[in-house]
């Protein structure tokens, strides 16, 4: 089942206007696999433009195939043999009669075949004079697109006029993607997260139990060596990487926790360890209010619900998994799947408060705080934002269950949590209460899933 294209707007805008200039622009779309980069890409060709896809043929067969799919604009052009990058561009650029947009999609597989070619591109766009052709290099690999344009001593560095990071769409997107209401949207993303890929192949599903049977606890799954693939693009080896996010994965968040169970230093695995932070795969935790630089209370957490379902139930029984004892964690992941799910719902609930409106006050971002309160005892609060103003606080739980929801307690225990807190000093309370199932409760903002999501577009 082919996804429709969902979002987008705001990069399809700026790629468009960059290739608007005459010639010699240069424009670079790059991000983790399967967001939507070639998708989005093509959409702006249109019939002015030449879509290549780069593979990991000998550099001299790519030259030729892009020729061939340059003759859609110039007849012939494939029908002389060019020497390299360099005389292909020239030669393209002579022959042109108006503008035109060179799309070289995983340019990374290119560069790797032809090193000399971020040169050769650095020389066109420099060149003074008339320029014809405006370029859009694409890639998977942010380590290597990174190094491509945005090191300081990359010949590229500095000449794109567009940076375009594609990263996975928010959750309320879903909803549209697999036609779900609320509830089983928050449940499909706690599985799939916002790859759009992810959900164009569970869509072909009669569900997502099925979906996560046949796509990733099946061996022959297309996601069932996700991770790896992932890690591959950008790490030049994968083995200490994916060790990180299984233990991460499986409960250990503190650095000296994930150094014990690896049985390694933990200055030897803090480098490897900043690096999945960088691609968006973990991220680091810090209480609110505290400096996120200088705190030592910092949890590193799996950032991609895709990758925390994973390493939760397909990491630990891979061995059940080889020899197809599929059912038996098929029933594990429906016993755990509705803690599993509360543990994202927490996250989309405090990732939604800056685009609300609660208790008359605009908010900045929502983090969590635990810690010892003014009297000693500990204290956790799901969700804590600060106004734009600084005069209000927001202190917020996220319960998700179908029991009836104790609005009034929850308040009143919120209230009490947040008067504990040195933070709140001085400040208006605004408690909220994110919940699976809710009804308005004098006093509390109680926020469900169609509210949520929402605020998550």
């Amino acid at each position: 089942m082919k996804l429709r294209f969902l979002n987008r707007t705001e990069e399809q805008k700026r790629l468009a206007r960059a290739l608007g200039a005459d010639g010699g622009a240069l424009a670079v779309v790059y991000g983790r696999r399967r967001c939507g980069k070639s998708t989005l890409i093509q959409r702006v060709v249109g019939n002015s433009g030449v879509y290549y896809l780069a593979d990991q043929k000998e550099a001299a067969l790519q030259l030729r195939d892009l020729a061939v799919e340059i003759d859609r604009l110039i007849p012939g052009f494939s029908s002389a043999a060019y020497s390299g990058w360099d005389a292909l561009l020239s030669t393209l650029n002579s022959r042109l009669s108006g503008p035109i947009s060179l799309f070289l999609d995983e340019v990374p597989y290119l560069v790797q075949l032809s090193p000399e070619l971020p040169s050769i591109l650095q020389k066109y766009i420099d060149l003074p004079g008339a320029k014809k052709i405006n370029i859009v290099l694409c890639g998977s690999s942010q380590r290597m697109m990174h190094g491509l344009v945005m090191d300081k001593t990359a010949p590229l560095y500095g000449r794109a006029v567009e940076i375009l990071k594609i990263k996975p769409l928010k959750a309320g997107w879903i909803r549209a993607g697999l036609n779900l209401k609320d509830t089983a949207a928050v449940e499909a993303f706690s599985v799939w997260g916002g790859v759009p890929r992810y959900w164009e192949l569970a869509a072909q599903f009669g569900g997502t139990e099925e979906a996560v049977r046949e796509l990733i606890l099946d061996p022959n799954g297309v996601l069932h060596e996700e991770p790896m693939r992932l890690l591959m693009d950008d790490m030049r080896s994968a083995v200490q990487p994916y060790s990180l996010l299984s233990v991460i994965g499986q409960g250990c968040h503190r650095l000296s926790e994930i150094a014990a169970r690896l049985g390694k230093p933990s200055t030897s695995i803090l480098r490897p360890l900043l690096q999945l932070v960088d691609l968006g795969y973990v991220r680091r935790e810090t209480p609110f209010g505290e400096n996120s630089k200088s705190t030592k209370r910092t949890l590193y957490k799996l950032d991609d619900p895709f990758l925390v379902f994973y390493f939760k139930f397909l990491q630990p029984n891979k061995s059940q998994l080889e020899v197809r004892a599929i059912a038996p964690v098929l029933a594990k992941i429906r016993g755990q799947f509705q803690q599993h799910v509360s543990v994202i719902w927490e996250e989309l609930a405090r990732a939604s408060v800056p685009s609300c409106s609660i208790g008359g006050c605009e908010w900045g971002a929502a983090r969590r705080w635990w810690g010892p309160g003014l009297d000693g005892t500990m204290v956790e609060l799901d969700g804590v934002a600060e106004s734009l103003d600084g005069k209000a606080l927001l202190v917020g739980e996220a319960k998700w269950s179908d029991a009836r929801l104790p609005a009034t307690e929850i308040k009143d225990r919120l209230l009490a949590a947040a008067g504990n807190c040195a933070f709140a000093r001085g400040r208006r309370i605004v408690p909220v209460i994110w919940a699976k199932r809710g009804q308005k409760s004098p006093g509390v903002h109680v926020l469900t899933p169609d509210a949520v999501l929402d605020r998550l577009q």
